[in-house]
């Protein structure tokens, strides 16, 4: 049996918008293809060549997203007590007071470009984490040293 991937209700729905987009680019890389093939001579094949591959892009990302989707399960709203999968956790530097806010996700959901940056659990920071109150104090080896957070507030 195929591994289930836990994701948050948003992120679930978040990659279902991906797929969606995905889709859509397969179709347009699939007409950009075949009007080249239509008018591409034997002596420039370098655009075919490259909207081949940029096809092949597209198919496998949606595959890797069909995949993803099928084996998902949405987690149920996590409690605001520990921290768990799915979890917003508010965290604050104590020697610097410089606040950051993370929501524990599973890897397929990860991204640091969102807010609140969407960390793996199976991160450093993630593992680090999990199973923590409001009040506890953390210790995480980051590129830089050795880092000490503060768990401020823990959300649904």
């Amino acid at each position: 049996m195929a591994r289930e991937v836990k994701l948050t209700k948003a992120g679930y729905e978040r990659l279902m918008r991906q797929l969606e987009q995905e889709r859509e680019r397969l179709q347009q890389a699939t007409q950009i293809l075949q009007e080249l093939m239509e008018s591409s001579d034997d002596y420039d094949d370098s655009g075919l060549e490259a909207a081949k591959q940029e096809k092949a892009r597209i198919e496998a990302r949606i595959d890797s997203l069909e995949d993803v989707l099928s084996r998902a399960v949405i987690l149920e709203e996590a409690t605001t007590e520990v921290i768990s999968l799915g979890s917003i956790v508010e965290l604050e530097d104590p020697v610097t007071g410089e606040r950051l806010q993370v929501q524990v996700v599973s890897p397929a959901e990860a991204s640091v470009l969102e807010v609140p940056m969407k960390i793996s659990d199976a991160s450093p920071m993630g593992k680090a984490l999990l199973g923590h109150r409001v009040g506890d104090v953390l210790s995480l080896e980051t590129p830089k040293g050795k880092k000490e957070f503060r768990v401020v507030a823990v959300h649904a």
